[in-house]
């Protein structure tokens, strides 16, 4: 008898110290993923890190591209966050941002601006969603081009000529309809192409309408018009139009499509550049992708580079190694060429031909 009691003192003692303690412990310190996660605010970004290598004088001569002008030597391209709370119902909003050295060429026409900043509010737009309708007013990506500004969002290392003959962002209002899974309807109004500060009184229209008729199909067409700047002292309308397509042959193959379009009136003249690129993406296994892009623009007029009687074309080849979810390393080899010497050989000769290798490590977090 004196033994059992014993035993269940014992018992006792040890139990009753681990129940006081585990009421007593304070509750674990919530993380800050699990704050945001609560709070529906989203943070995400990514480090691009890249090498090229040019056989022209691509640092003081002539690109067709508008972030490679660098040559054998490494560059920190681009970190860029994006903080967002965009709930399907009421307020919201989004604000991105870039650095590093692609930050300079993405920065807006603004006067206040330094000119070499490393630092470039790439987006920050308030939001208000309601049923099928979403309003965002503030400064947003423009609707045009295949290819975008965050390098996660692209295959390729190097951004297509079209890339860089269509304007990055916008400051205004859009709108976005969605009429059903297959149609959505956008139009907006606008400062005009890269413009934080309007540089006119007149604003740019868009209209867009983005398509998925059938699963593996999406057709985005969009259209822009509005006065721009051509000399210090005279405006003229500048008129845009762009449509991309992708289609999903396999799970390993896609095929994407994008044509454009730009005009300028100055004064009673009007001139053009049109463009058309091709790309085929497939997946060797899903680790390993491969994508070839091919690309022709015509600026005869001397719209956009500035050299009359001019053809561009452009072949490039991504092979792309997927390391893991937040990890990818890219390779590329790309070959410009011109009708016209338009680059520049590192002995001032000119040249009708640029060739360049790139390498590339993304992270994502």
């Amino acid at each position: 008898m004196k033994k059992l009691f014993l035993a269940s003192v014992v018992s006792a003692l040890f139990a009753a110290p681990t129940t006081v303690l585990a009421q007593a412990r304070p509750a674990a310190v919530p993380t800050l993923d699990k704050v945001l996660e609560a709070s529906g605010i989203s943070v995400s970004g990514y480090i691009d890190v890249g090498y090229t290598r040019a056989n022209r004088d691509v640092e003081t001569g002539f690109d067709t591209r508008v972030f490679d002008s660098q040559n054998n030597s490494f560059a920190l391209h681009q970190l860029g966050v994006s903080i967002s709370k965009q709930p399907k119902e009421g307020f919201g909003g989004l604000v991105n941002f870039t650095m590093g050295k692609d930050a300079p060429v993405l920065n807006s026409v603004n006067p206040l601006d330094p000119p070499a900043s490393q630092f470039d509010l790439t987006q920050a737009y308030a939001q208000y969603a309601t049923g099928p309708l979403t309003l965002i007013a503030g400064k947003f990506v423009t609707m045009h081009s295949t290819e975008v500004i965050a390098s996660t969002g692209n295959t390729n290392i190097s951004r297509s000529i079209l890339f860089g003959a269509v304007p990055f962002t916008h400051t205004g209002v859009r709108g976005t309809w969605v009429l059903n899974d297959q149609v959505s309807l956008l139009a907006g109004l606008n400062n005009g192409w890269d413009q934080l500060t309007d540089s006119n009184r007149s604003k740019t229209v868009e209209f867009g309408a983005s398509l998925n008729p059938i699963k593996p199909l999406t057709v985005t067409v969009s259209f822009m018009s509005g006065k721009e700047p051509t000399s210090a002292t005279t405006n003229g309308t500048r008129t845009s139009l762009n449509a991309v397509a992708s289609y999903a042959i396999s799970d390993p193959l896609s095929l994407g499509v994008e044509v454009l379009r730009v005009s300028q009136e100055a004064g009673t003249t009007k001139t053009k550049y049109s463009g058309l690129a091709g790309y085929a993406t497939f997946m060797f296994t899903p680790k390993y992708r491969g994508v070839l892009r091919v690309e022709s623009f015509d600026d005869k007029e001397a719209l956009r580079f500035g050299s009359p009687d001019t053809k561009y074309r452009e072949v490039t080849g991504t092979l792309a190694y997927l390391a893991a979810d937040n990890f990818e390393m890219r390779a590329e080899v790309r070959r410009d060429q011109a009708t016209a010497p338009v680059f520049t050989d590192f002995n001032g000769a000119a040249s009708k031909t640029l060739m360049t290798l790139a390498l590339q490590g993304l992270y994502k977090f």
